[in-house]
């Protein structure tokens, strides 16, 4: 029987993801323009919630593709304007910089990173002592690169092991060519219990960034252009966070020994007889067989790992930029000068870069349409600790559905108004640049929407081999979003003005002058 033209476009449309996600999308598409007719408020937050339902649904279909029409179609009705999304593009490209450089230059130091890890999966036979490494390894580090960086290079050691695995379960050489997205050959008990051991690394190292992320400059992006508005320094933005940053810190490893210990929410599962001995064999293979070349190249790439720290520390460059060093020192260092070598590095960025711009004009949508006005509007009604308290809550619960990046720089820009108006004091806006930093880094672990690394994981290769989607993802953060909102609003409340003040009496921290606020108007 022959296909219409009708039948065969709609075959095509969104490939093999499922008959009633196509209608759902086709729907959205439908009625979206009506929506805008009658109100486009809540023409806005109908676009917001489906982008949101097409992120969850990252595993049936990569988000890029319906979330892109969604857009498309909003520019056309008049939601936003190309030329906003360009602006938001521009602001943010910094974030598409280091997300297109620094994960491709990971990419170039894997073996150093394999080499580690390895050593590390091996050496710790106690499950709890790894997911404590993991989160602390994955804390320091994203308290000097950026979270996404981070957790690249988690996804890179991840994706080696599972390979790993699944080629010699299959009956491969360690060295053999092997599709390890394919589990025909394989028993699936063993596979799932590696699965399953895998979720948890890679759950609490996401956890991990998100927990060292917050008390650094440089630890996400909006936590640079909080320091550019407020004027502080690296050591002062620090020292600033601590008294909410240092206990969260404290209760986020608390709450990893429990869910060890208890095996709730899907944690405590160990590492199998069987796989561990394939990754003590893989070690052994390339101990053996290392040349003097690739011991050079080891060398090379920790060498450049310490460059990579001090670079980002002392924030020589732009983290972008410093991450194109990487690939040029990494690859001349290592011999790779083909132009389709260098290629195989870009793989898993540009299409996070595609969708990071989507998500862009979706941001340019919640501005031009005033979404988050009102919320806005209400929380400078506040005053004192319940003022601080309040732009916590409204931070945390808009960074659970939006770009933690977005709320946070929208509302420190608001808050600078404020501060230039005289509605507040210096002393005062010093504080809220606190909540709204912590605000926006803590409660946003909730759901991959909030965290751009969460996003990178929920869509990266790795997610559909370990049947990590969306809805796990979330189950799996719960608890931890439970407990890091909790200690932090507590730590907002009671202890943030009384460490303040001393930070002030120990002359750690110094009074700033309203002129010294938003010398530079970042973005929004």
């Amino acid at each position: 029987m022959q296909t219409s033209m009708i039948a065969a476009i709609y075959k095509n449309f969104l490939g093999h993801a499922p008959d009633w996600y196509k209608k759902t999308i086709i729907a959205f598409l439908i009625v979206n323009p009506f929506i805008f007719m009658v109100d486009p408020y809540i023409a806005g937050w109908t676009l917001v919630i489906q982008f949101i339902f097409t992120l969850a649904m990252a595993l049936k279909c990569y988000p890029l593709q319906p979330g892109g029409l969604l857009l498309i179609e909003a520019m056309f009705i008049g939601m936003t304007t190309p030329g906003h999304m360009m602006h938001e593009i521009e602001v943010n490209l910094e974030v598409l910089l280091l997300l297109v450089f620094m994960v491709a230059g990971i990419y170039f130091m894997k073996d150093l990173l394999m080499y580690l890890f390895t050593k590390l999966v091996i050496k710790v036979r106690n499950k709890l002592i790894l997911s404590l490494s993991f989160i602390f390894a994955s804390a320091f580090l994203s308290a000097f690169l950026d979270a996404l960086t981070v957790v690249a290079v988690i996804i890179s050691v991840g994706l080696g092991f599972y390979s790993i695995y699944h080629k010699v379960a299959s009956g491969k050489e360690f060295h053999s060519d092997h599709d390890h997205t394919s589990d025909d050959e394989l028993g699936s008990h063993d596979l799932e219990d590696f699965r399953a051991f895998l979720r948890n690394l890679m759950m609490h190292s996401a956890v991990g960034t998100a927990l060292g992320g917050v008390m650094t400059m440089v630890g996400e992006p909006q936590n640079l252009i909080i320091a550019d508005k407020a004027g502080w320094d690296f050591v002062e933005f620090f020292i600033r966070m601590a008294p909410v940053t240092l206990p969260v810190f404290v209760f986020g490893l608390l709450t990893t020994i429990v869910l060890e210990k208890t095996g709730t929410f899907s944690y405590g599962a160990k590492l199998p007889t069987a796989v561990r001995q394939i990754l003590v064999d893989y070690n052994d293979h390339m101990d053996k067989g290392r040349s003097k070349r690739e011991t050079a190249k080891l060398v090379v790439q920790a060498l450049i790992g310490l460059w990579l720290i001090v670079g980002l520390a002392t924030h020589m460059a732009s983290v972008g930029l410093i991450g194109l060093s990487v690939i040029v020192l990494a690859t001349s260092m290592s011999g790779v000068i083909e132009e389709h070598a260098l290629g195989k590095a870009f793989e898993e960025a540009l299409p996070f870069a595609a969708l990071l711009c989507v998500f862009f004009g979706v941001v340019a949508v919640i501005i031009d349409q005033g979404l988050f006005q009102p919320v806005i509007h209400w929380v400078l009604s506040f005053e004192g600790e319940t003022q601080m308290v309040m732009f916590y809550l409204a931070n945390g619960v808009l960074s659970m559905v939006s770009d933690n990046v977005f709320v946070g720089s929208v509302y420190i820009t608001e808050v600078t108004a404020a501060l230039q108006a005289g509605q507040i004091t210096r002393d005062q806006y010093d504080m809220l640049a606190v909540a709204i930093n912590t605000g926006t880094n803590l409660p946003s672990v909730a759901t991959p929407n909030g965290q751009a690394a969460f996003l990178f994981l929920l869509t990266s290769a790795i997610a559909p081999l370990l049947r990590l989607s969306y809805g796990r993802m979330v189950m799996m953060a719960l608890p931890y979003t439970i407990v890091l909102t909790i200690v932090g609003l507590v730590a907002t409340y009671i202890g943030l003005a009384d460490a303040t003040q001393w930070l002030y009496d120990m002359h750690l921290i110094e009074h700033h002058s309203v002129t010294e606020a938003g010398a530079q108007v970042v973005g929004h």
